[in-house]
């Protein structure tokens, strides 16, 4: 394959960046704010859209990893100051909606993705690495939504459902009404995997590897499956089968298979 980086825009410092860079099949974009433990303004926002949509645009990537510069944050939340301009419950009904767009962006992207969480990932990072569909963290790193004790907003229904399907609604109450921050040996088993920090690029590295090398049309169908399913227990599904079953790459899979060789997956 060939390889390309591609850079988001550097935006000034006290705004922080998300970085893209792309090397092959493999897309890897940074929360660039360590300052202040990557927390998210919108310019920050708009270019994790910006970087959703480049991957979407280009075949060649199969898997992006997301990760917060600094190693002690993945990302802690949204930027606080960002909520002084807030003046009724109609400025927080059209935030959420907005990072509600941010969040499914990333939920949606056809490729799997791989949140790496060093140290914390708070409130909107939460939201970010559970929206993920892999996340290998450092022993001890913590997760949680903790407004009860913090800021005193809320969590948009759709932020809700996302938790709660992945980690269930006992351990969700304890992140919102108790607000706690669990450490990721706490988290389900399957939730994540957690890895020395010796080790965690080698793993992130692999995982990648592993996610990159599989047929790519299965994977993004089986991966939209899922996140429809979520949502709907009989969701349409005619167009993503019709998508796999028409591919060369089913076809090629076929005929690898009879004759006991690795399959050359084309991605169509």
């Amino acid at each position: 394959m060939t390889s390309a980086t591609t850079h988001a825009p550097v935006s000034p410092p006290t705004e922080g960046t998300v970085r893209l860079e792309i090397a092959g099949a493999i897309a890897r974009l940074t929360f660039d704010r360590p300052a202040a433990r990557n927390a998210m303004t919108w310019r920050m926002y708009e270019e994790l859209a910006a970087a959703c949509a480049a991957i979407s645009a280009n075949p060649a990537v199969r898997v992006a990893v997301l990760r917060g510069a600094g190693g002690k944050a993945f990302v802690a939340g949204t930027d606080i100051d960002q909520f002084r301009a807030f003046s009724s419950g109609d400025d927080g009904v059209a935030y959420e909606e907005k990072v509600e767009l941010y969040v499914s962006a990333l939920e949606s992207l056809k490729v799997p993705t791989i949140a790496v969480v060093e140290g914390w990932a708070v409130g909107g990072g939460m939201a970010l690495a559970n929206a993920c569909d892999f996340r290998v963290a450092t022993p001890g790193a913590r997760f949680g939504v903790p407004i009860a004790r913090t800021l005193g907003n809320c969590l948009s229904a759709a932020n809700v459902r996302r938790l709660v399907g992945a980690l269930g609604v006992g351990i969700v109450k304890r992140m919102l009404l108790l607000a706690e921050m669990p450490t990721a040996e706490e988290l389900p088993p399957g939730y994540l995997a957690i890895v020395a920090p010796d080790a965690l690029d080698a793993h992130v590295d692999d995982l990648a590897t592993r996610l990159a090398a599989n047929a790519p049309i299965t994977v993004q169908v089986s991966k939209e499956m899922l996140r429809r399913v979520a949502l709907d227990p009989a969701p349409e599904d005619a167009e993503l089968i019709r998508r796999t079953y028409g591919s060369a790459d089913f076809h090629e899979g076929v005929d690898a298979f009879m004759a006991k060789r690795p399959p050359q997956w084309r991605g169509a």
